[in-house]
C-alpha cells in the first residue's frame, strides 16, 4: 500500500506551566507535524519537538527539512517498506532527529492502522501499563513543595525533580519534598548535566535516606569518561540522557563496565520508533534498564513512545508527562492516564484522532 500524499506544518502548543532546568527556562513549545495518507484513505499522523540545546536542531531547520524533503522521502513509497524508508531517513537526515521522528511516527501510525492493530501489538506488546513520573522544574523549595502536593493529590506516585544548579540547595530540596510527600511516593532526580563528581557524590551520600530512585544525566555529555571514577552502585543508579542519542551511542555505552545502569530513550533524540527499538534491543542484550522519556510534545509522539515502551522487554520506567502541561493539542485519544498510570487505548495505530478543525 503506497503513500499517496504528505502534509507538514508547525504549531505552537504553548505551556500552561513554564519551568526551569539547569541550563534553560522553557516557556513555550513549537512542534512539527506530518500527516501521510495511504492510497486506501488511511492517514497516519506524526509529530516532533526539536530541542536545540539537546540535538542542535531548532524549529526553523526542522520546518525547512520537512517542507523540502518529506515528500521526496515518503511519497509513493510502500508503507510496508518502513524499515527501508527509515534507513534512508537516518542516512539522509542524520542531523535532524525530530524531523525524522515526525515522519517515522506518521508511518508507524499508518502501518499499524493498515494492519488493523495497535502499534504496540504490531511491535510485539509485552507490557500493559506503567506509572509515569511527573516533573517539577527548578524553583524555590516552597513552590516545589506546593507543586508536589498538587501532583500527589492528582494521583501521581512518582515525582521527577530537576536539579543541577546548586548541590547544597538540591540536597535540602529533596529532604523537604520527602517531608511533604511521605515515604510512599517515588522521587527521581534529573541533574540535566549540572553536576561535577564531587557534587554527585555529595548528593548521593547526603540523600541516602531520602529514597532517591535514580539520577538522570549527572555530568555533561562530553564527560562520560568521568562516570568510570564512580562506584558501581552510583553508576547503576545513573541514567544516560543527553549522552544517548543514536543507536551507536547505545552500543558505545553498553561496553563493560557500564557507565550507566539506565538508558533514557527519547524519540526526539534518536529519530523515532525505528531507532528507539534498536537502542532498546542493545539495552536488553546488555542488561541495562530502560526509561522512555520525552520533551514537551504532542499526545501523538507521547503515544508513540508509550507504544514502543510497551513492546520493549527492558522497559522499567517511563517519564512521559510531556503533553500534560500543553495549553492545546491537535489530537484526542492516544493513551489513558489514571492515578499516574498510563495504558493504551485498544485502537489501531497510535489511537489518536486529529481534531476536525485541523484535518488537512
Amino acid at each position: 500500500m503506497k503513500i499517496r500524499s504528505v502534509t507538514t506544518w508547525t504549531e505552537n502548543l504553548e505551556l500552561t506551566r513554564p519551568y526551569r532546568i539547569s541550563y534553560e527556562t522553557i516557556d513555550s513549545v513549537e512542534n512539527v507535524f506530518v500527516k501521510i495518507q495511504l492510497e486506501n484513505g488511511i492517514y497516519g499522523i506524526g509529530s516532533g519537538c526539536p530541542a536545540e540545546f539537546v540535538t542542535g536542531e531548532n524549529i526553523d531547520s526542522c520546518r525547512t527539512i520537512l517542507q523540502t524533503k518529506a515528500e521526496s522521502f515518503l511519497a509513493k513509497r510502500n508503507i510496508e517498506d518502513i524499515e527501508l524508508i527509515c534507513n534512508s531517513l537516518n542516512d539522509g537526515l542524520p542531523s535532524n532527529p525530530a524531523a525524522r521522528a515526525a515522519m517515522d511516527i506518521a508511518m508507524y501510525d499508518a502501518l499499524s492502522q493498515y494492519k488493523g492493530v495497535p502499534l504496540a501489538d504490531l511491535l510485539g506488546r509485552i507490557h500493559d501499563g506503567f506509572y509515569t513520573s511527573i516533573t517539577i522544574g527548578i524553583k524555590s523549595i516552597k513552590s516545589a513543595q506546593a507543586e508536589a502536593k498538587e501532583y500527589v493529590g492528582r494521583g501521581f506516585r512518582i515525582l521527577k525533580v530537576k536539579t543541577g544548579s546548586n548541590v547544597s540547595f538540591d540536597i535540602e530540596l529533596i529532604r523537604k519534598l520527602r517531608e511533604i510527600v511521605g515515604p510512599d511516593i517515588l522521587i527521581r532526580v534529573d541533574a540535566n548535566q549540572g553536576y561535577k563528581i564531587n557534587d554527585l557524590e555529595a548528593f548521593v551520600k547526603q540523600t541516602a535516606h531520602d529514597g532517591i530512585e535514580f539520577i538522570e544525566q549527572p555530568f555533561h555529555c562530553d564527560e562520560d569518561s568521568q562516570m568510570d571514577q564512580l562506584s558501581q552502585k552510583i553508576r547503576g543508579l545513573s541514567a544516560a540522557d543527553e549522552s544517548l542519542h543514536h543507536p551507536n551511542d547505545a552500543d558505545r555505552l553498553a561496553v563493560e563496565p557500564h557507565k550507566f545502569g539506565i538508558y533514557n530513550i527519547k524519540l526526539m533524540k534518536c529519530g523515532g520508533v525505528n531507532s528507539s527499538l534498536k537502542i532498546a534491543n542493545t539495552a536488553h542484550n546488555a542488561g541495562i534498564d530502560l526509561m522512555w522519556g520525552c520533551m514537551d510534545e504532542s499526545i501523538i509522539s507521547i503515544s508513540a513512545a508509550l507504544h514502543s515502551a510497551m513492546a520493549s522487554s527492558a522497559t522499567k520506567y517511563i517519564d512521559l508527562d510531556g503533553s500534560l502541561d500543553l495549553a492545546r493539542d491537535l489530537v484526542s485519544g492516544g493513551f489513558i492516564l489514571k492515578d499516574g498510570k498510563m495504558t493504551l487505548k485498544n485502537s489501531p495505530g497510535l489511537g489518536v484522532k486529529l481534531l476536525s478543525e485541523v484535518v488537512s
